[in-house]
């Protein structure tokens, strides 16, 4: 069956509730929030608090599915350096150092929502990411 729309939101593991984004987004496509928020929390469990990008597909009975993606390279960042936030002022102001290992860590999480053929690549878009929060990459 295909599905009738899609809807693409960022929920923290574990903790989703239906109060906004998740409500009124589902709420127009008919869909049962009361069910994706325990089935969401239910998988998501283990990764508490960690930004989760979800991307559910709605079909036409109000029946969803959704598959969740690996938190943006921004937030493994801040976690793998314990970081508040980024940099204010990239390129002028620097708020860590990040080494190729921490890198390739972070890449091997993101590698399946990444469209980069190797590790290799994969940590180059991570590198890049870094950069643009005020991260220096070394190595």
């Amino acid at each position: 069956m295909e599905p009738t729309a899609k809807v693409k939101l960022q929920c923290p593991g574990g903790q989703a509730t239906p109060a906004p984004p998740v409500g009124p987004a589902l709420g127009q496509h008919g869909v049962n929030i009361a069910d994706f928020v325990k089935r969401f929390n239910d998988q998501t469990r283990d990764r508490m608090g960690l930004i989760l990008p979800v991307e559910i597909s709605i079909f036409k009975n109000r029946t969803f599915t959704f598959i969740i993606k690996s938190p943006p390279a921004s937030v493994l960042i801040k976690n793998e350096l314990k970081l508040q936030s980024g940099a204010k002022t990239p390129g002028r102001e620097t708020v860590g150092k990040i080494t190729q290992a921490q890198l390739e860590k972070i890449a091997k999480v993101k590698l399946n929502d990444l469209n980069s053929g190797s590790l290799e690549a994969a940590s180059r878009v991570i590198a890049g990411t870094a950069r643009s929060m005020g991260v220096k990459v070394e190595g």
